[in-house]
């Protein structure tokens, strides 16, 4: 990453956080109060070495205040003062930037997770959810961390510079000079390193995302990585991403470190030269006693307080890299999103139209080719055919996770592209082969599409799916956590909630795609009951490789390389010898 990019993610993140600018403007002031505050302590104690030295002829003499008791007194107040106001300010701007942290991270994460929701499967198809996990929760923790001291320390370097400066330009500005003449190496040299290490931080983030992804990918795995006892190589792995990420950050930190021992020694010459000149000078009488000792202590003032620069740059470096990655996906763009808000008319009928419909996937190629369906009002639709042949990509079209590229589809007439994404979704139920429940009971699972249901329909629709049985025989019954994607229930139960989940949300298009494929017998010929129930004015379209879980179906289209090679019912298709025919028998056993 270049000093460009990093002050352009700053930039940014200044654009989004204009909401803020209360609080920034806040923070700031109170850090900039404090600063001042804090090197005051410093010109005090020049004031008072020239009150004891010159007594009734110092600087606060002038000021109306005769015996150098009454200097000393006045000085002391002023102490106490200046060190209450520091201390109060150095309260109240590690409270603003703290509050600004939270507030500003918890708005972030909360940004970038609905963001993320309305992009296009697409996406998700081509990211790892490790690295997604990584995004929304270690990189906006960096940034926190970095607002958190970095942003204060930042502005108080600044401040520091101005106003020891324009102390030292009054006071002489022969040192002021010397004094200052370091400071040009510093910040060359504070950026030289920002240069160096802003790639290696922007591989340091990258590496903790691949490390999140394969942590996220073994833990979600570990029944798979027991089974094939392959628990020391995916240790080896995991290592090796954990070793990767060590050594993106020892190169980070071996930058980031050299950084102080080269600014030490500028910030000596400077301050070797305030010691020595401005010693001859107050020696030689051209300056005050009291302003040399000032210009003393102003200058580690000026200077150390530089070497913190290498710790602000080391958190400025890491929290730009991590908000590149935040607004980056901040603004991944939305192909899929509503064209206006239309809604589909109510009472949503059913009537389902695909009309020489083409799509491709991008990464691939596979897809779907000129596929014209109907399927009427309550009727039920049943896709056959080899996997990769394009069954559940017409799914995902009528879903809306792709826009097909070619052709229509219309519910009741109405193109869905024309209609809001919410009333299209809420229209139609999925059951998938893969189901995923949330880690929660039973009851917050069920409820996912209708968080309004009573106790009564959540029983029905569970009765409906054949779930109901075993829900009520578990000792807390709805309420029994299902435990992390449904790993405490088996496949069957998991697969009629599922189920009752779609049937509870009442929609009046249900798809299932291969819903009963991953089950056994028994739960297959439940769920074949609850579907001859539930098929009544409702339209359905499932996929299927069970030929026998279709018979029933008021038409049977059999897809092949992305094209409707036949359609028909079960008896027309058995008679007219094709390969839905063929596929029968050997299913049945009869080829």
């Amino acid at each position: 990453m270049s000093q460009t990019t990093s002050f352009s993610a700053l930039f940014r993140l200044l654009k989004y956080a204009r909401g803020y600018r209360r609080q920034i403007i806040w923070a700031s002031t109170c850090s900039i109060i404090n600063k001042l505050f804090d090197i005051a302590p410093e010109i005090l104690i020049g004031v008072a070495i020239d009150v004891v030295v010159n007594q009734e002829e110092s600087f606060v003499a002038g000021l109306g205040f005769e015996t150098a008791q009454d200097q000393i007194t006045v000085l002391a107040i002023l102490t106490f003062f200046i060190w209450a106001g520091e201390s109060l300010f150095e309260y109240l701007y590690q409270i603003a930037w703290r509050n600004l942290a939270q507030r500003l991270q918890s708005d972030l994460r909360q940004d970038a997770y609905e963001h993320t929701q309305k992009l296009d499967m697409s996406f998700f198809e081509s990211r790892s959810s490790g690295q997604l996990v990584a995004i929304m929760n270690d990189d906006v923790n960096q940034l926190e961390r970095f607002l958190d001291g970095g942003a204060n320390a930042m502005i108080q370097v600044l401040v520091t510079v101005v106003a020891v400066g324009a102390v030292f330009f009054v006071l002489s500005p022969l040192i002021a000079l010397l004094a200052f003449t370091p400071i040009p190496l510093i910040i060359w040299g504070a950026f030289f390193f920002q240069r160096k290490a802003g790639p290696l931080y922007a591989d340091v983030r990258d590496k903790v995302g691949d490390l999140s992804s394969r942590l996220a990918n073994n833990l979600g795995g570990i029944a798979t990585i027991k089974s094939f006892t392959a628990e020391e190589r995916e240790a080896k792995r995991l290592k090796d991403s954990s070793e990767a990420y060590v050594e993106a950050n020892r190169r980070a930190i071996r930058v980031s470190s050299a950084f102080i021992p080269v600014i030490r020694m500028a910030i000596l010459a400077g301050f070797l030269a305030t010691f020595t000149v401005g010693g001859m000078m107050a020696l030689k009488g051209t300056l005050n006693v009291g302003a040399y000792g000032v210009l003393v202590f102003l200058t580690q003032r000026l200077l150390w307080p530089l070497t913190g620069l290498a710790e602000v740059i080391d958190l400025f470096e890491r929290a730009m890299a991590s908000t590149r990655r935040i607004l980056d996906l901040l603004t991944e763009p939305v192909t899929v999103k509503d064209q206006g808000n239309q809604t589909l008319p109510e009472p949503v009928r059913g009537r389902v139209d695909i009309d020489k419909v083409s799509f491709r996937y991008p990464s691939s190629g596979a897809g779907i080719e000129d596929i014209s369906l109907q399927v009427p009002a309550g009727n039920t639709l049943a896709l056959v055919g080899a996997t990769g042949s394009g069954k559940s990509t017409l799914i995902k079209l009528l879903l809306r996770f792709h826009d097909p590229d070619t052709g229509q589809i219309r519910i009741d007439g109405h193109p869905i592209r024309d209609v809001t994404l919410l009333s299209l979704r809420q229209a139609i139920g999925l059951v998938s082969q893969d189901v995923y429940l949330f880690e929660g009971s039973i009851r917050e699972n069920l409820m996912l599409g209708r968080p309004d249901a009573t106790e009564a329909e959540l029983i029905q629709a569970a009765t409906t799916a054949e779930a109901w049985s075993f829900i009520e025989a578990l000792p807390r019954g709805l309420d029994t956590a299902v435990g992390e994607r449904g790993m405490r229930l088996s496949g069957g139960q998991r697969q009629r909630l599922s189920l009752a989940r779609a049937l509870l949300k009442d929609p009046p298009i249900l798809v299932l795609d291969e819903a009963t494929s991953a089950v056994d017998n028994e739960t297959e010929a439940a769920i074949q009951r609850s579907l001859k129930r539930i098929g009544h004015n409702r339209t359905v379209i499932m996929i299927a490789h069970r030929l026998s879980t279709i018979v029933d179906a008021d038409t049977i289209a059999v897809i092949a390389n992305g094209r409707v090679v036949e359609t028909g019912t079960h008896s027309q298709l058995l008679s007219s010898g094709g390969p839905y025919s063929a596929q029968w028998q050997v299913q049945t056993g009869q080829a």
